[in-house]
């Protein structure tokens, strides 16, 4: 099974349709961004889901320390490292985090250009639990709601899955969140404009959509097993 992160959860309405739709993890967004949300406002929607799903944490640049204060205030499961966070830190990240997920967002356009983070991140990988492979950008972190040159990826993609799990993000939509899922067989996904009517305000039909085509896709693939 895929597993699917529905993020930029700003409101208890889109986190319970998330649920309900069948998502395994909702994101909440900490850094500045049109989809970020207070810590307060976190933590009562993770209260009213009590535990449905998992919760992620989204963060840029921000230290082991206050990551781990926000994700204890707020009760995330898991966070996810949007930034330029070397490697090198992976293990204080772990040590501070103890068991709670931590995924490692790396940008496949700049990894075609120069694959020495993808080495240093995988060379620490006993820290981390997966890498995602989004389309941002240092100016656009995320959320840019455009694909990365899939087929240019394609290798790097293949260098992680070997490794470690494999999230894919960037410009999924319920058109062409199929053709990724055949295309990279990733252990995840992750969808955020995708699904949204307005940034941080998810369009239920859309989010409906999309989670009936991941699901579809699952159906076909066990068909052929």
């Amino acid at each position: 099974m895929t597993w699917v992160k529905i993020c930029g959860t700003t409101n208890l309405r889109d986190a319970q349709l998330s649920v309900v739709a069948g998502a395994d993890a909702l994101g909440f967004i900490f850094a500045p961004s049109p989809r970020q949300v207070e810590i307060e406002a976190a933590t009562e929607i993770i209260a009213a889901i009590a535990g449905r799903v998992e919760t992620i944490g989204i963060f840029v640049d921000e230290s082991p320390e206050r990551i781990a204060e926000v994700a204890t205030r707020a009760g995330l499961s898991g966070v996810q490292l949007h930034g330029d966070e070397p490697a090198s830190m992976f293990r204080q990240f772990r040590c501070a985090l103890g068991n709670r997920k931590i995924v490692k967002t790396l940008h496949a356009r700049e990894l075609v250009k120069s694959t020495r983070m993808l080495a240093e991140c995988l060379l620490a990988r006993d820290s981390i639990d997966a890498i995602l492979l989004d389309s941002g950008s240092p100016q656009q972190r995320g959320g840019t709601g455009t694909q990365f040159a899939w087929n240019d990826a394609l290798p790097i993609a293949a260098e992680i899955r070997r490794a470690m799990p494999l999230i894919i993000a960037g410009g999924l939509n319920a058109d062409n969140v199929r053709h990724a899922i055949e295309l990279f067989d990733p252990w995840g996904i992750d969808v955020v404009s995708g699904v949204e009517g307005s940034p941080g305000n998810k369009d239920e039909g859309k989010l409906l959509d999309f989670m009936a085509a991941v699901r579809q896709t699952q159906a076909s693939a066990r068909q052929r097993e």
